[in-house]
């Protein structure tokens, strides 16, 4: 994102555990998003400001209540916050989200008193569910909202009041691992005693698929929680710390290259670029002029969703040879 702005970026790949190909496109995608929105700002402003991976406070609202946004655009009496979702198993919706509406909040608080901010857009961009969800509402209903229905719930669970519920909040919950009630909602699936998915009738097996995601994402929360825990020194009856896996990397690219270079070897591969950096280059108009007969969108990898998704259900082999004979 921050190359696409001509801003100095360090390459995050070299630390990550786990990249690939997907993931580079997804976030080409997401940047070429962003310039899309920009574009459409500078209509209106000639310039508006652009935060990348911004800390918002919004603990006005929420005790200690923080996030990190990843594009925050303003534009005149419009701020628009972008949040990036690379998740794959739940389609997330930017209408009345506490977590994009708590967002926004932080960074009014920023920009209310620089710009006459009236208007506040929430996209989330989850390219990988092929999903982009816009909800706006004006400023004065979204400080409504935080102080009649936000603020007064926020403090009842900073005093260990009020009523929990297990849900898709959970995720930003300060005590989602360790939380009883988000135990139980998971473990409820535990009646089945994890018999083989053969023996399993179809409710069952569907009951199973509606809390898989929730059970998966609370199970990483656990493990999580349990690493931090022992990291600072609490020992967990039967685990142990250990060193992970980790892979060779060079100290400095630049000595390398000109050692290799020294040797009468060239350490650089030629490589085309991807499609985003590639319409950066030429620009959508000649990008398409040269390009349009070359480019292909390949069916993607089956993916078992709600119904409640928006895409159109594809047709299995099996319904394709039912329907033939």
């Amino acid at each position: 994102m921050k190359e696409a702005l001509g801003r100095k970026a360090q390459n995050p790949t070299g630390t990550l555990d786990y990249y690939s190909e997907e993931m580079a496109e997804c976030t080409d995608d997401y940047a070429q998003f962003v310039m899309e929105r920009l574009a459409e700002a500078k209509k209106e402003c000639k310039d508006p400001i652009v935060l990348v991976e911004q800390r918002l406070d919004f603990s006005k609202w929420v005790p200690d209540g923080f996030g990190t946004g990843d594009c925050v655009i303003v534009a005149d009496d419009t701020l628009t916050v972008i949040d990036y979702k690379h998740g794959l198993g739940v389609e997330v919706s930017a209408e009345k989200n506490p977590q994009m509406m708590c967002y926004a909040l932080g960074a009014l608080d920023i920009f209310d008193g620089i710009y006459d901010i009236q208007r506040v857009s929430m996209t989330i961009f989850q390219p990988r569910r092929d999903n982009v969800s816009t909800y706006e509402m004006t400023k004065g209903d979204l400080l409504q909202w935080a102080e009649k229905v936000l603020k007064p719930t926020a403090a009842l669970a900073a005093k260990g009041e009020g009523e929990y519920k297990a849900g898709e909040h959970c995720r930003f919950c300060k005590i989602r691992a360790t939380c009883r009630k988000r135990a139980e909602y998971n473990l409820e699936l535990a009646r089945y005693d994890f018999a083989m998915p053969s023996t399993l009738c179809d409710a069952e097996v569907e009951a199973v698929l509606e809390k898989a995601d929730d059970i998966v994402a609370w199970v990483g929360d656990i493990k999580e929680y349990a690493l931090q825990q022992a990291l600072s020194g609490k020992a967990w009856a039967g685990w142990k710390l250990v060193e992970g896996r980790s892979n060779r990397r060079y100290v400095d690219d630049d000595a390398v290259a000109a050692k290799v270079e020294e040797a009468g070897y060239s350490p650089y591969e030629k490589k085309l670029m991807g499609i985003t950096a590639l319409t950066r280059l030429l620009g959508k108009r000649r990008f398409d002029e040269l390009l349009s007969g070359l480019i292909e969108k390949p069916q993607g990898k089956p993916v078992l969703v709600p119904e409640s998704d928006k895409r159109p259900a594809m047709h299995t082999a099996a319904e394709d040879f039912s329907s033939e004979n």
